[in-house]
């Protein structure tokens, strides 16, 4: 019948999987039944939990959540993995299958029962182990187990791994697997028996590259026509451990503090294992193979196993590290897979610890007194102070600072920390007098830029005393005032006198004289007693001259004394000048233009004068006195210090000279009779052409007039010059 041709057929198949297994169970682990088919022997029945037979069944990763399904329902598996009965049991039937599952593999078994008679009635439902298999597959005329095969196998390849079964199987039916890892890339992994449903996998694989591979099963007939599935098939890939352990970098760095308690936990070791998380493969323990240095103790150090915590284990007294060996220590670190068993794969890294600095040491001054010897009136360093620090150098616990606590009143010294080597630079910043005091002691206290622990403090070698001897040097006379003002009119007499200097030498204790000479005068206009320091005038002061700056003149005198070498000191004399009225007044602009017609002819003129108030403006601007001046032009005042010049009547084109007098309001007042060159232009369009102008005098008296000017202005000293308008 076909029921019993599907069930010889199967029989064959499990023994050919028995004798593969077999083989390949001498080259490596194959998870499922190790044995396939069993027999046992129908004594007129079986007892109730009397073991018929043991199932050889391995996951090849220790068997763990195992569990069966025997496809008569009086049967169990049970925990030893015996074939037992439930009950007593007469009608077992000849033949039943066996089902085992758990994560990590899957797979049948058929036992044979030798002389028994077969149960009536019995579908292949219920031979194949189906009946109590979960619902979704109940549905299921086509059944593919979940596969497992485990990574690195060796060859020869092909090797079965399971096989697909199929209740409505007949002659011209053919399995067909798709999905990647079949038809799909990586292509030609996995292949089925197209008649028998054995599923075989073709190449060694690698679970850290593809853990498992997600397979589609299905039956059609010699035409194509699908008459069973689709139905999934997982292959899950069993890892083996081929990963060592690798830490995350080759060297770690870590630091403790000195004087940490016991169990400080310093820096954490970090290792990772591409094998499968959930075995052994992939959990690791960590371990400390050696210590450099190893004193004062090889153990100074303690790694926890499993969370790669590096603690202390020296005790907190040891750990110093002024008296350790060595301020840093290289611990080697293996990592073990296996939890660490000896069969575990390895992976080594190197840690390195470094013994950081607490302030537990006060700095102390090499000497208690230092000394020093210090020109009077210089400035700058004066002693360097030296100082002991045990701990770690370019820190806060050694960096020092300095401060004056006692002796320096004036606040003439300051303290300063040389950045290189710790000293503490004493430096003058006000200049010390000899005559004032001689001796200075200075209380100078050390601490560092870090608290102390509070256990420390700073004690009597933390402070010293400072000498400073002032030594006498021949100083300069100071003058006094400096600068020496004093207010002077300008052109007074030659030989008047002007100021009294007075300068005094600072070496009161020593008998010296002093002689004063000008230093700096830059209009050479006075002259030094060299004596009795009397300052008289040499020259005519004059307010006006470029030497004479915001009314101010400015000389430099010296006073020198006998000492050994001479000495020399320089005070400022500074002269106020008032004004005197002598300087006659101007006009300005010199040349103007006007048009030939009188109606257009106005122009605007104005006084100047070097002097200054009250000898200025404001001005008074007129024609000159010669005759019928008046007929031709009219001046008439505009403000303080300017007057308007009106042509009355129509003139030729010309150059004409206009005789004015000007005069300022100074006591007394001074006058300048002066001209202006006016030149009459023709004027078209806003448009003035004053080429081709001749000169013409306006009559002989204008001549005249000029010589009298000339004349004037040599009795009073300082006419101005005619300024052209440009």
């Amino acid at each position: 019948t076909p029921m019993g041709a599907f069930i010889l057929l199967f029989s064959v198949v499990c023994q050919v999987v028995h004798i593969g297994t077999q083989e390949e169970g001498e080259k490596g682990c194959v998870p499922g039944f190790q044995v396939k088919e069993y027999q046992v022997e129908y004594n007129r029945g079986f007892q109730k939990d009397h073991p018929l037979t043991q199932m050889l069944f391995d996951d090849c990763v220790g068997n763990e959540g195992m569990a069966f399904e025997v496809s008569h329902p009086d049967f169990q598996v049970d925990e030893e993995m015996n074939l037992v009965a439930r009950r007593d049991v007469m009608d077992s039937g000849t033949v039943m299958f066996i089902h085992g599952v758990n994560e990590h593999a899957e797979d049948m078994a058929q036992v044979d029962i030798v002389g028994a008679l077969p149960r009536s009635p019995q579908t292949l439902r219920e031979i194949l182990g189906l009946g109590q298999i979960q619902s979704y597959r109940s549905k299921r005329a086509l059944f593919a187990p979940r596969m497992h095969v485990s990574e690195n196998m060796e060859p020869p390849f092909p090797k079965v791994i399971g096989t697909v079964m199929s209740s409505g199987m007949e002659d011209d039916h053919i399995f067909h697997m798709t999905g990647s890892g079949a038809d799909q890339d990586p292509k030609g992994v996995f292949t089925i028996n197209r008649l028998t449903g054995e599923v075989s996998v073709s190449q060694e694989l690698d679970r850290e590259a593809i853990n498992s591979y997600m397979l589609e099963v299905s039956v059609t007939d010699q035409n194509g026509k699908l008459v069973e599935g689709p139905v999934a098939l997982l292959v899950d890939v069993n890892d083996q451990n081929d990963n060592r352990p690798i830490f995350k970098e080759t060297r770690y760095a870590g630091e403790v503090l000195e004087g940490s308690p016991t169990g400080t936990v310093v820096m954490t070791m970090t290792a990772e294992d591409a094998d499968d998380p959930r075995l052994q493969n992939a959990v690791l323990r960590y371990n400390i193979v050696r210590q450099s240095p190893d004193k004062p103790s090889p153990n100074m150090f303690y790694i926890n196993p499993e969370s790669g915590n590096i603690v202390t284990v020296i005790s907190p007294t040891l750990l110093d590290r002024e008296t350790l060996p060595t301020t840093q220590y290289e611990l080697e670190i293996v990592a073990q897979d296996m939890k660490g068993r000896d069969v575990g794969l390895t992976g080594t890294s190197t840690a390195t610890i470094t013994i950081t600095d607490k302030n537990d040491h006060a700095p102390e001054f090499t000497h208690s007194l230092f000394q020093a010897n210090v020109d009077e009136g210089s400035t700058g360093v004066v002693v360097n102070l030296t100082v002991d620090d045990r701990d770690d150098p370019a820190t806060g616990a050694w960096r020092a600072i300095y401060s004056i606590i006692k002796g320096d009143p004036t606040q003439s010294f300051e303290i300063q920390t040389n950045p290189d080597n710790n000293e503490g630079m004493l430096s003058l910043i006000k200049p010390l007098d000899y005559e004032s005091l001689v001796f200075h002691t200075l209380l100078i206290k050390v601490e560092n830029e870090d608290p102390l622990v509070p256990d420390v403090g700073y004690g009597s070698s933390s402070t010293a005393t400072v000498h400073i001897t002032i030594l006498d040097v021949n100083e300069g006379p100071v003058f006094f005032p400096d600068p020496l003002q004093v207010t002077k009119m300008e052109n007074v007499p030659l030989g008047s006198f002007v100021a009294l200097l007075n300068a005094t030498d600072p070496d009161v204790l020593q008998s010296q004289s002093i002689r004063f000479a000008v230093l700096r005068d830059p209009a050479n206009w006075l002259s030094v007693n060299p004596v009795r320091g009397t300052v008289n005038t040499s020259a005519n002061l004059d307010r006006e001259s470029p030497y004479v700056q915001d009314n101010k003149y400015t000389a430099i005198f010296m006073a020198t004394d006998n000492g050994n070498p001479p000495a020399t000191g320089t005070g400022t004399l500074v002269i106020h000048l008032e004004d005197y009225n002598d300087n006659a007044p101007y006009v300005h602009p010199s040349v103007v233009r006007v048009c030939e017609d009188a109606r257009d002819s106005v122009v605007i003129v104005g006084g100047r004068d070097r002097d200054i108030h009250p000898n200025t403006g404001p001005f008074k601007i007129e024609l000159g006195k010669q005759p019928g001046l008046e007929n031709t032009w009219k001046v008439s005042r505009v403000n303080n210090t300017h007057a308007q010049i009106m042509l009355l009547q129509n003139m030729k084109r010309a150059n004409y000279q206009l005789p004015l007098v000007v005069t300022d309001s100074g006591l007394p007042p001074l006058s300048n009779s002066t001209e202006i060159k006016v030149q009459v232009c023709t004027c078209k369009k806003n448009r003035m052409d004053c080429s081709g102008a001749g000169s013409v005098r306006s009559n002989l008296m204008l001549l005249l007039g000029l010589v009298l000017l000339s004349l004037l202005s040599h009795l009073n000293g300082d006419l101005t010059n005619t300024r052209i308008l440009s």
